[in-house]
């Protein structure tokens, strides 16, 4: 029997078991590792998820222990299943597992994709914080607008109780807030409510399709990360950023992704330079010759620029984006700026142990503060770091309502970003083209 440990970090990892192996009498799956996400080490994979052929559960290892669970499990391959990560990280992934006798493996993401009885437009993009929520929401007033009943679901973060998160459907704060959402999940969640969406995310997700078929008559996948879809899309657009030229062709699995696009999206192109936006095209239809490529910009607004305009301002940007996404800072950091802040207030200085252990993990990130908040310790750790700073201002460059979730001294102005199609033709025109018209493909 082929032994398996699946590497990931709550995400594709528990998607491609559910697809590809639970079910297989050829495979024993003997662990998981974690990545990326603290706190997720330790944890088992519940037997009710996992199937009769795995009573116990299967535990939830720390990748960096690989090469001793390969040993202790006897394990034959190891599957690669996270996102976001170097080609170059990637192989050294690869080097630790085949120097512990396995074979590594990088699953066909078709294999593990859902058909919807519905159509469905996926949103994918090439690295981590391209704008790929920004397009989803647009899209999803688009449709709406247009007499359809849109479902967004949400790739994988199930952070907590695995077992309670098996289904998740948002409609209000009030259903974020009972399922204790993290501040992770809240970025994404919180502006689709916000703009009138309805979100389904979780870990099962035939069920998860199931429910939302309920719910709506067309699908919008919003990706995590620089991952494929779970489901298998009628029209898949892949967002690249122009902000981030060379990068196109150096992160898995966002290659595959730019390689499988039907429309192309170069994203930011308001705050890139002509040059940079060349070159990001150019890296596209290099190795994507029959995909059209649009332009999109992200217009970015304060909520109040009278209160930055002259003040000392600490800048909160989004978390992932700014972590494993690689970006030095984000938006706020540049609304902060154009809106005339006096000085931009390092928070290194003041920062609590969890959040000082997320700038040494990425010695990239400029002077702003990610907004962490995967546990308690680092939500009070953050509120910690924020008032502790001493800046006049906080301007908020994270999609949620900081203010409404920690209780700071310091006033929060919010930093908005919204998808605004550039072209003519554009994204619109180009969706309206090919999104099949409404109707199940079940019959019912």
């Amino acid at each position: 029997m082929r032994r398996l440990v699946i590497l990931g970090a709550a995400g594709r990892d528990f998607h491609t078991f559910n697809e590809r192996y639970r079910d297989d009498p050829s495979v024993a799956v003997v662990a998981f590792t974690a990545a990326q996400i603290p706190g997720i080490a330790g944890r088992r994979y519940p037997a009710s998820l996992a199937g009769p052929r795995y009573p116990d559960g299967i535990p939830i290892e720390a990748e960096d222990d690989l090469e001793e669970v390969c040993r202790r499990t006897g394990a034959t391959e190891v599957v690669f299943a996270y996102s976001d990560v170097s080609h170059v990280d990637v192989m050294h992934r690869a080097s630790r597992a085949l120097a512990a006798g396995a074979d590594f493996v990088l699953p066909s993401p078709t294999g593990a994709m859902i058909e919807a009885p519905l159509p469905v437009v996926a949103i994918s993009a090439v690295r981590t914080g391209a704008g790929k929520s920004p397009i989803a929401r647009w899209l999803g007033r688009r449709l709406r607008a247009q007499g359809r009943r849109v479902a967004i679901l949400r790739h994988p973060m199930p952070y907590g109780d695995l077992e309670r998160q098996r289904v998740q459907r948002f409609a209000t704060r009030a259903d974020l807030a009972a399922a204790r959402c993290t501040i992770e999940e809240r970025e994404e969640y919180e502006p689709h409510l916000a703009a009138g969406n309805v979100v389904f995310a979780g870990v099962d997700y035939r069920a998860i399709v199931q429910a939302a078929a309920a719910d709506c008559d067309v699908i919008v996948w919003d990706g995590g990360n620089n991952d494929f879809p779970f489901l298998r899309p009628d029209v898949h657009v892949v967002v690249v950023d122009a902000l981030r030229p060379g990068q196109a062709l150096a992160y898995h699995p966002g290659e595959a992704v730019l390689r499988a696009a039907d429309i192309v999206v170069v994203s930011k192109v308001d705050a890139a330079t002509p040059a940079d936006v060349a070159a990001v095209m150019a890296e596209v239809r290099g190795v994507n010759s029959r995909a059209p490529i649009v332009r999109g910009a992200s217009p970015v607004r304060l909520d109040d620029p009278a209160a930055v305009r002259g003040r000392r301002v600490l800048v909160v940007e989004d978390g992932p984006t700014i972590t494993h996404g690689g970006m030095p800072h984000g938006a706020g950091l540049v609304a902060a700026r154009d809106a005339g802040a006096a000085e931009i207030v390092d928070p290194r200085s003041a920062a609590a142990e969890p959040i000082r252990e997320v700038y040494a993990r990425h010695p990239h990130i400029g002077p702003v503060l990610p907004a962490m908040g995967y546990g308690p310790a680092q939500l009070a750790a953050l509120a910690e770091t924020i008032d502790g700073a001493r800046a006049d201002v906080v301007v908020s460059g994270t999609p949620i309502d900081l203010a409404a979730l920690l209780a700071l001294t310091t006033p929060v102005v919010r930093a908005r970003y919204e998808f605004a199609d550039v072209d003519q033709p554009g994204l619109g025109a180009l969706l309206d083209a090919r999104l099949p018209r409404v109707g199940r493909r079940d019959g019912a």
